[in-house]
């Protein structure tokens, strides 16, 4: 559970960073999607997404923005919103704030977004200071741990069916990585979610 969704401890130690949106009792989550944008997975999310009329945000490391302006142009096009997901998908615990920070910039010449979130979830309580007075940190609720060879289709469902609430960030990965198990469980789990009664929103850029 420490993974699919992080308990109340790691919360308080990123105070500013937005874990979840309560909607005072309205029945809607927030898909995300990481480490994109690449041509083998992201357009088949796009058409996904299309094929039931629902919107997401995308989080997308700046060297595949950099090689793939076109993919970041047509998520903007079909609209859904981007963030920043560093220049280089690098971690901030092993990474000197200066450099963690230049990274991100770097990325933000590349997309267009007040939105962060740090690979793997995980940063330097410094690096976080630093980086609210110009980005909103969006952490998760839930991780569906799709890029998880140990897990099946069938248990990356589970984790959303088990650990959606309302006003919950998902997370899902358009990668060549989580390709496997995440062609087969986002369909389904976006038809659990409508049959519970969710609705799809997106979260602001500026």
């Amino acid at each position: 559970m420490f993974i699919e969704q992080p308990p109340l401890l790691y919360r308080i130690l990123f105070p500013e960073a937005i874990w979840r949106i309560n909607r005072r009792g309205r029945r809607v989550v927030y898909l995300t999607f990481d480490d994109g944008p690449v041509p083998s997975q992201t357009p088949w999310v796009l058409d996904i997404l299309d094929r039931y009329g629902i919107r997401a945000t995308f989080f997308m490391v700046g060297d595949n923005a950099r090689r793939y302006p076109d993919l970041l142009e047509e998520v903007l096009r079909r609209g859904h919103s981007v963030g920043n997901h560093s220049m280089h998908h690098i971690q901030g615990v092993h990474t000197s704030t200066p450099r963690y920070l230049a990274d991100i910039e770097e990325a933000a010449g590349y997309i267009p977004s007040s939105l962060f979130r740090p690979p793997h979830g995980i940063m330097r309580l410094a690096q976080a200071r630093e980086l609210r007075s110009r980005y909103n940190v969006v952490m998760y609720d839930v991780v569906t741990r799709d890029y998880s060879r140990r897990l099946t289709p069938d248990q990356v469902l589970e984790n959303v069916c088990r650990y959606t609430r309302p006003g919950s960030i998902i997370v899902f990965h358009d990668s060549d990585k989580a390709a496997p198990n995440m062609r087969v469980a986002l369909p389904r789990a976006i038809e659990w979610l409508l049959s519970q009664g969710y609705g799809f929103e997106t979260l602001p850029m500026a």
